[in-house]
């Protein structure tokens, strides 16, 4: 009994090929003859006006299009009511074309389906690739990217969308003037302008078929443009392949999984904001690998701090601002236009010119912007450490001339800086100590720079220093089976200068 309901309760899932019953194969007309009941994912097609016309009944999803702005969600309508329609008996579910080409609504039904295990049965067609192909004579082994237009503007969330101008794209779904100016907008990032597209209309359909060959830049000014048209986009010789060596595919599915409804919840929770330490644990955790040169755990600590930008990037994708690919994008553009000398016709003699340029191209690319700099020592990061704010700050200023000629003049600062705390040392005045010692740390950053010395690399290394002397310290007094806390302070020098002598010549 209950394999006579599994025959019963089952999905037929037909195409209905680019248009006409001509195209239609015959086990399809006769599937759709003899079908209890069948839905059509559209009955804007040139083929369902002769259906009806032999007798044959259907439904339309129409409806749902005109009741809802999102397509993912007139997909999943969609698949609702087909998969809850088989609980009375067989249903035929036709769409436009062959049923696996472009055909969200299709993917749904058959995950519901195989989810209910409710048995499906997919019934070919001819597809709008073949009559495109037809149409325009393509050679298809020279290979074919097809691009929803709809995903292609971000109309439709979860599958990366993007055209590879190294082979010959196919947009489907350019079914209005206003979706065509958003699509030829979202090309024109990756063409140029005048790149010549064919847009064609109705394909294989001899008294609709339309084509036109014309300029990227005017394919939303076609008048004809309908719910058949799609875009062919020949390869652009000029660009270079964008088949990546490297691809992190793979870490921005993770993340996306990780950040999905099913996903994990600590990783759904988080957002810029909560992530900005893990952000900078991460980087230290990578400059502390590479001071111990050990280069699998830089290897490793790399991949951590990749893992927090792909992570701000998906959260960025998901609130529709900018996502990895335009992230790898800006910074690819960035260092083209900042290596004049390399991807251009500029001469440089020395690193020095190499820093000047840099700085000049990235002040116009301010003023492109807006973002006029009213100091010359705007633009430091308000959160990077002290030291290095310090040490960019005086960079700045020296490159109007207000520095001292040499190590000298800081060098006298120091003590004069120096003589200016101990005289306030003495007093009260907490607030002027603080100030004192702001003033004497920033004339040592000053000194430092001007001996060629980083204060920050210096500072690290006098920490380090001091931590394995005091370690040294405590190994020698459990040795001796004396507490330090136990040691007065004239005992614990002489052990710091025995950890000195013990630990001469050890590099830090």
């Amino acid at each position: 009994m209950e394999a006579v309901i599994n025959l019963i309760k089952k999905i037929v899932i037909a195409g209905l090929g680019p248009g006409g019953t001509g195209t239609l194969s015959v086990g399809t007309l006769e599937k759709l003859k003899t079908a209890r009941r069948v839905f059509f994912r559209t009955g804007k097609h040139p083929v369902v006006e002769e259906l009806a016309k032999i007798g044959i009944n259907f439904s339309t999803f129409d409806h749902l299009y005109e009741q809802y702005d999102d397509f993912a969600r007139v997909y999943s309508e969609i698949a609702e009511s087909v998969t809850k329609a088989v609980c009375d008996g067989p249903v035929l579910f036709a769409v436009p074309g062959h049923p696996l080409v472009g055909e969200e609504s299709v993917l749904k039904i058959i995950e519901m389906a195989k989810a209910a295990k409710i048995p499906f049965e997919i019934l070919p067609a001819i597809s709008f690739i073949d009559t495109v192909a037809a149409s325009l004579a393509l050679d298809l082994s020279a290979g074919l990217k097809v691009i929803d237009g709809l995903g292609l503007i971000g109309e439709i969330h979860g599958r990366e969308f993007r055209p590879d101008p190294t082979i010959p794209n196919l947009i489907m779904q350019v079914y209005s003037s206003l979706v065509a100016s958003e699509v030829k907008l979202s090309l024109m990032k990756f063409y140029p302008d005048e790149h010549m597209i064919t847009v064609i209309s109705a394909a294989g359909i001899p008294e609709l078929e339309r084509v036109a060959e014309v300029p990227l830049y005017e394919l939303d000014r076609l008048t004809w443009i309908d719910h058949l048209t799609c875009v062919y986009l020949p390869p652009h010789d000029e660009t270079k392949s964008v088949v990546s060596r490297y691809p992190l595919d793979r870490m921005a599915d993770i993340l996306e999984q990780l950040r999905d409804v099913n996903g994990c919840p600590w990783d759904r929770e988080q957002t810029h904001i909560s992530l900005k330490k893990y952000l900078i644990e991460e980087t230290y955790e990578v400059l502390d690998a590479i001071d111990e040169g050990n280069m699998y755990k830089v290897c490793e600590e790399l991949g951590d701090l990749l893992l927090q930008i792909v992570f701000h990037a998906q959260i960025a994708r998901e609130s529709g601002f900018f996502d990895l690919n335009d992230v790898i994008e800006i910074i690819s553009e960035k260092l083209v236009r900042r290596h004049p000398h390399v991807f251009g016709s500029v001469s440089v003699k020395n690193s020095e010119e190499v820093s000047a340029n840099w700085e000049e191209i990235k002040k116009g690319e301010l003023e492109k912007k807006g973002e006029i700099r009213q100091s010359l020592l705007d633009g430091i990061p308000k959160n990077i450490p002290a030291l290095v704010k310090a040490d960019k700050i005086q960079c700045k200023a020296a490159k109007v001339g207000f520095d001292w000629p040499d190590y000298s003049g800081a060098l006298d600062k120091v003590k004069e800086e120096i003589s200016e705390l101990i005289e306030v040392v003495s007093g009260d005045d907490q607030d002027r100590v603080q100030d004192e010692i702001g003033d004497l740390l920033f004339a040592v950053v000053n000194l430092a720079r001007l001996l060629k010395v980083n204060s920050d690399e210096a500072l690290i290394m006098a920490i380090q220093k001091f931590k394995e002397r005091f370690v040294y310290m405590e190994n020698a007094a459990s040795q001796a089976c004396v507490n330090l806390r136990e040691m007065d302070l004239q005992e614990l020098d002489m052990l710091w200068e025995k950890a000195k002598e013990g630990l001469k010549g050890k590099k830090s």
